[in-house]
């Protein structure tokens, strides 16, 4: 994946199996032209990439991890990672994401529920 945003372009990181990934697809379609599909099922996330979201978000890459996720349960509950050790854990396992990212410029949400996607263009509203 490519780590240059294009800053005028939705870039979703969603998966695709889920309903919610499926319907913060659909919002980010109805909401811009031009949609960076980042299905995690078919693409490899660079922690480079990673790094990026979460400086946008504001949060540490811990905090977008499905704790429920029996992979989760299974192999890292309880451990004690460093930060460079969660952005792995991020980048390899992004089924483990509790929720869709969504990125449009310098802002980015957490899409828990899809619908919060539409903050994205209301700040853009406001700052154009």
């Amino acid at each position: 994946m490519s780590t240059t945003l294009n800053t005028r372009e939705l870039t979703l990181v969603y998966n695709s199996t889920t309903s919610e990934g499926r319907k913060a697809l659909a919002y980010a379609v109805s909401l811009s032209p031009k949609v960076n599909r980042q299905d995690v099922n078919e693409v490899q996330l660079s922690t480079t990439f990673v790094r990026q979201v979460l400086k946008q978000l504001n949060v540490r890459p811990k905090d977008l991890l499905n704790r429920a996720h029996p992979y989760y349960q299974e192999h890292l509950r309880g451990r004690d990672l460093d930060t460079e050790g969660w952005l792995q854990v991020v980048a390899h396992n992004p089924d483990l994401l509790k929720a869709p990212i969504a990125l449009l410029g310098d802002k980015a949400v957490v899409c828990e529920p899809a619908s919060l996607i539409y903050t994205l263009t209301e700040a853009q509203r406001k700052a154009g």
